[in-house]
């Protein structure tokens, strides 16, 4: 296959009781590679997310474009979103059409062109459009990556590698944030430019780093290309055998799930309306709804908003408690990177939203009881005034907030909905889940900063109702998918259980080499008998 690399591809995963490690030697770490460097692509949607908050109380950005107020802010922010918005849903048809690995690197293509536009942007109208640019680059990878990763990845480690999309993200807004905070010691527009400049760097090395990774074997074999998916599965879990056992094991497992999706009819949305079906689109889509409606990027967009109605004064001391909240937000994904495929997917899911929940009403508590009506930086803000042990305290509880989420919630709102559904219709429902998560966050991001400045902390009590809503959710209709491969999965749902999810065994559906071996050897003495 032309610019694929098998060297590359070599891949931990043949060997279950190894991967459970990620830090078991340096050879083990390199046969991570096919599974994280696609990450890079949710990388840009963190460096987005930091490019907007780090420059909220840069002079030269109001300068520029004429100090946005909080409607208007909020505009420039959601454009970014609605352009994801547009990105998530034409993955539907491109990832189908064009394979997963192809779109990755289209993706990072449009996602240069939108960064050099935000870069030499002079006026709103322009900003906005490299920002709906580049949104649409964020909405193709970061629905493609999580498919590329779950299809290309054993089910052992499919968990961990899928959710380093969410780790991906955090390490970009910590790094945008920190080049963000550099330059705001330097006068003029060049503070926020040459931050909006290097983030194009990453989008290059992505696309011209993905030419030498293999494409989707499941992909190939949905098109007729089952030599070159044989060779690429060997490659990832047998060391290029293609005899090893679990190689022949998934192969056939893939080839008997395309052939029988194939009977089932044609590929459109209808088939997203069919029972069984149906109920899984829900679930997607409702995990990144509720991801958005935790509160997370209320505390990523307008942290310094956040900061600034606790009474933490001075750009420099506001930077630097963000900065802190980006570095935990980084440092609490890796034990869910671990662990995710030995904690499971409901338990993070539940526990995360009853902690975020509790960390919202503590804050929107504080802020109701010891803060009043005040005026900053020439703006109406419900602030807190001559309490510095209850700023503190907020401070913390913003912490704890999004630490809750970035060991729970986080990442598995990316694995989920990347591995409940059937190849027939994965690529379109998982497009449709991360359309709903753009939908939202384009919502919440225009609505938040109007929100901070009329209803002021009561906008907390709102995100925590809904964080327990989803705690309740998730409880009775999320089913285990941990340790299961993809095909598995279907027997996971086949259960029913669509109110009582924690009936379903997390055993069930679950097949190894040697027990069908065992059971071919005996088919084949009932044959002969």
């Amino acid at each position: 296959m032309p610019g694929y690399s098998a060297r590359i591809a070599g891949n931990p995963v043949s060997n279950c009781a190894r991967s459970q490690n990620l830090f078991y030697d340096r050879d083990l770490l390199k046969q991570y590679i096919v599974g994280s460097f696609a990450c890079i692509g949710g990388g840009l949607f963190g460096l987005d997310i930091a490019s907007m908050s780090g420059v909220l109380s840069n002079q030269a950005y109001f300068s520029v474009f004429k100090n946005p107020g909080y409607n208007a802010q909020g505009a420039i922010v959601a454009s970014m979103p609605a352009g994801s918005l547009v990105g998530a849903l034409a993955v539907t048809s491109l990832a189908d059409r064009i394979g997963r690995k192809n779109t990755i690197i289209l993706a990072s293509i449009i996602w240069v062109i939108g960064g050099v536009l935000q870069c030499a942007a002079i006026d709103r109208g322009m900003l906005v459009v490299g920002r709906v640019i580049a949104g649409i680059s964020v909405g193709l990878s970061s629905t493609v990556v999580p498919i590329y990763q779950s299809e290309i990845t054993a089910p052992s480690i499919r968990g961990r590698l899928v959710s380093m999309q969410q780790w991906s993200i955090t390490w970009g807004i910590m790094l945008q944030y920190f080049v963000q905070f550099g330059c705001s010691y330097i006068n003029g527009t060049a503070s926020f430019r040459i931050p909006w400049g290097l983030q194009t760097i990453p989008a290059i090395v992505l696309g011209i780093g993905m030419l030498w990774f293999p494409e989707s074997p499941r992909w190939l074999i949905d098109n007729g290309r089952e030599d070159e998916a044989l060779q690429i599965l060997a490659d990832l879990h047998g060391k290029g055998d293609r005899s090893d056992g679990l190689v022949v094991l998934e192969f056939e497992q893939i080839r008997e799930q395309v052939d029988f999706e194939r009977n089932e009819g044609a590929k459109s949305y209808a088939d997203l309306l069919k029972p069984g079906i149906l109920r899984r689109v829900g679930l997607g889509c409702s995990l990144q709804m509720w991801s958005q409606l935790s509160g997370m990027n209320v505390m990523m967009y307008y942290i310094i908003y956040v900061f600034e109605g606790a009474g933490l004064t001075g750009r420099r001391g506001n930077l630097i408690a963000d900065s802190v909240q980006y570095v935990l937000n980084v440092a609490f994904t890796v034990p869910a990177i671990i662990y995710i495929d030995r904690w499971g997917r409901r338990p993070l899911l539940i526990a995360g939203s009853i902690l975020m929940g509790f960390f919202l009403c503590l804050v929107g508590g504080l802020q109701g009881g010891y803060g009043e009506w005040g005026t900053v930086n020439g703006s109406s803000v419900w602030v807190i005034t001559n309490h510095e042990s209850v700023t503190k305290a907020i401070i913390v509880c913003s912490y704890l907030c999004v630490c809750s989420f970035a060991v729970t919630i986080g990442p598995v709102s990316w694995t989920y909905p990347a591995e409940i559904f059937p190849m027939k219709v994965r690529a379109k429902a998982v497009s449709l889940a991360t359309a709903t998560n753009w939908l939202f966050n384009f919502a919440l991001a225009w609505a938040v900063p109007p929100a901070l400045s009329s209803i002021a902390w009561r906008t907390y009590f709102v995100f925590a109702a809904f964080n327990f809503a989803a705690a309740i959710h998730f409880t009775f209709c999320f089913p285990e998918t941990a340790q299961h491969t993809l095909e598995e999965i279907e027997e996971v749902f086949a259960q029913g259980h669509v109110f009582s999810a924690w009936a379903i065994s997390r055993d069930v559906g679950r097949r190894n080499v040697v027990r069908d071996k065992a059971d071919d050897e005996k088919q084949g003495s009932l044959e002969q008998a």
